[in-house]
């Protein structure tokens, strides 16, 4: 055996949903550039579960069945009314709250595909429901309903801020979430595919993967982006605190990527949204400050930007609060997080890696009193 630190370079499943080549990202062999630009975030959803884009009479079915399930029962409801505790993080409320789902589902053990599907849309549903109806609770606003005229992506900022959406932020909001999807074995989708793996259900395999998500090395790169913003303030200290967090060897947040060397093929639509964004909302030195940074970084430590490091900006400019970020990157991963776990069952084996020993060998055991 050979081991490979964090398993960088080892292959460890086949899979036909997402590809990362050279540099190059595609979801069932749909380029995201051409997806990013041209489709709904529920035109990829289907995509990714069903290996097909929908004609006209699929996609309406299924936007209907994702409308249908965007509620909460009214038990539910009052128990995340009462998840609001002081400095509890959403990632920590949407964790519990997707486990608790499985309570009020009586046959989530039955792990059949069809059985699964329908599981699928409810949970990409009630994600939404639940982030934002938990964002409301806690600051003492009333539940908003979905509409059923609007997209997947206008219904969660519609039910967040209770506002209507214009096309400039429906466009940007679709985008990021189709380009948040999926991404292949990250640390995420890969604990979700090793929790079915030992047949357990879709509940146990989504609450792990926003588990792992939630982490700052991950889904929460973006929350720490913003954050890094905020205390930069204006585009003249831009420079000087990025020069100072190297100096000290702190890590720039948002720029690198562990797969990606010649840089995030998602990163630039997200660029462009974010400048439209900030410039309609007269918040453009978030995009400028931003602009400054990657260009330093990239120049001075060859490290580009990634797809968290402009979604930051954009998703401060639409209003969005910052530590919902990462709760609404797992509610776009949920899309590619079933769909693998889908394709986990249907050719299943128990995901059980080995470890290389390197402790204490040939030890004495010698009774407590002769220690």
């Amino acid at each position: 055996m050979s081991t490979s630190k964090g398993l960088e370079g080892i292959i460890v499943a086949q899979t036909d949903i997402t590809s990362i080549e050279k540099g190059k990202l595609s979801y069932v062999g749909y380029s995201i550039d051409d997806l990013a630009e041209q489709a709904s975030f529920e035109e990829v959803v289907y995509l990714l579960w069903y290996k097909q884009l929908p004609n006209e009479d699929a996609l309406h079915k299924f936007k209907a069945q994702l409308f249908d399930e965007m509620t909460l029962s009214p038990s539910f409801i009052e128990q995340l009314k009462h998840m609001h505790i002081e400095n509890a993080h959403p990632m920590d409320v949407l964790r519990t709250a997707v486990s608790m789902l499985s309570l009020y589902d009586s046959e989530h053990d039955h792990e059949d595909r069809d059985s699964n599907i329908d599981r699928a849309i409810r949970l990409q549903a009630k994600i939404a429901m639940i982030i934002t109806a938990f964002h409301r609770f806690r600051n003492g606003l009333a539940l908003i309903e979905p509409k059923q005229e609007l997209s997947y992506a206008e219904n969660f900022l519609y039910m967040l801020h209770g506002k209507d959406v214009n096309s400039l932020e429906s466009k940007a909001f679709n985008k990021a979430l189709i380009l948040h999807a999926d991404h292949e074995l990250n640390a995420s989708t890969f604990t979700a595919r090793v929790c079915v793996a030992t047949l357990s259900d879709l509940y146990s395999g989504l609450t792990a993967a926003i588990s792992a998500l939630k982490g700052p090395l991950h889904g929460g790169a973006n929350e720490q982006v913003i954050k890094m913003l905020m205390e930069i303030e204006t585009t003249d200290a831009a420079i000087p605190y990025v020069k100072a967090k190297i100096a000290n060897k702190e890590k720039i947040m948002g720029m690198g990527h562990r797969v990606y060397k010649e840089g995030d093929p998602r990163a630039k639509h997200l660029k462009e949204m974010s400048k439209e964004i900030t410039k309609q909302k007269d918040m453009s030195q978030w995009y400028e400050i931003s602009e400054k940074i990657e260009n330093y970084v990239k120049e001075t430590k060859g490290l580009p930007a990634n797809v968290d490091f402009y979604s930051a900006s954009m998703y401060h400019a639409l209003g969005i609060p910052h530590d919902l970020f990462t709760p609404i990157f797992a509610m776009s991963r949920t899309s590619g997080w079933i769909a693998h776990m889908l394709e986990q069952y249907a050719n299943n084996r128990l995901i059980r890696p080995r470890a290389e020993y390197v402790g204490l060998e040939n030890q004495t055991f010698k009774p407590v009193n002769k220690r």
